[in-house]
């Protein structure tokens, strides 16, 4: 998803598709961060747009208020974004609507209708709503190993909630190998820019095979992201 948007140009919405991914942040708390709550390592979440209007505190009631660990692969792309919005203030939002205002919830809704939906569903994830990518996020915190108290602390949920909707995936990864989220991302970007490179050669003749070694890409928000594929199929 976050590549097929960059190709066709839209460097926003792949951003805001990396944040709910990787961030585990819920939509309404995406729409809300403002430049200053990035920090070098952790987003500062403390509040949420609601019909149209910033309000203070996160969606859950049992945690206003959390720091999120920022994962690199996330970082860069917050940084190329900032970037190329000009370097704004940090007191402006990330993800404004036109005039530095929150989006509405008609704004929302078209976004979701004409750009999300059409994305999720060209990646093979046909019934993928916005609020799904934040499990990607609790996946690949499980894939390193992370405790359903410290999962529960990043999502912003009960430590029961995380067992109780994740506990399928802490049993499958059980004696597995622990894997670095950001090596994983970064694998899998990297997995992704070589594949686009070989079908460009192929495609003007400059290439006549494709390495053995480079595997086509399960569909979804990153190819070949194996602890995306634990949850929600978004791999």
């Amino acid at each position: 998803m976050r590549g097929d948007l960059r190709q066709r140009g839209r460097l926003r919405d792949a951003v805001l598709v990396s944040l709910l991914a990787y961030a585990g942040l819920r939509p309404g708390e995406a729409l809300a961060l403002t430049w200053s709550d990035l920090g070098d390592k952790t987003l500062l979440v403390d509040k949420r747009v609601a019909l149209g209007e910033v309000k203070d505190g996160a969606k859950s009631s049992r945690r206003a208020r959390r720091s999120v660990r920022l994962l690199a692969p996330l970082a860069q792309d917050l940084l190329e974004w900032k970037l190329a919005c000009g370097r704004p203030a940090d007191g402006q939002l990330v993800f404004p609507m036109t005039g530095g205002r929150p989006w509405s919830d008609s704004a929302y809704r078209n976004w979701r209708k004409r750009v999300f939906s059409p994305t999720a569903r060209a990646a093979g994830l046909e019934s993928m709503r916005p609020y799904d990518l934040r499990h990607s996020y609790c996946s690949l915190l499980l894939a390193e190993g992370r405790t359903a108290i410290d999962v529960a602390t990043q999502m912003g949920h009960s430590p029961t909630m995380t067992l109780e909707t994740y506990g399928h995936i802490i049993e499958e990864l059980e004696d597995t190998q622990r894997l670095s989220a950001d090596a994983v991302i970064g694998e899998a970007r990297r997995q992704a820019v070589n594949l686009l490179s070989t079908k460009a050669a192929d495609a003007d003749g400059s290439s006549q095979e494709t390495p053995a070694n480079l595997e086509e890409p399960t569909p979804g928000l990153e190819p070949g992201t194996p602890s995306l594929r634990v949850m929600c199929s978004t791999s």
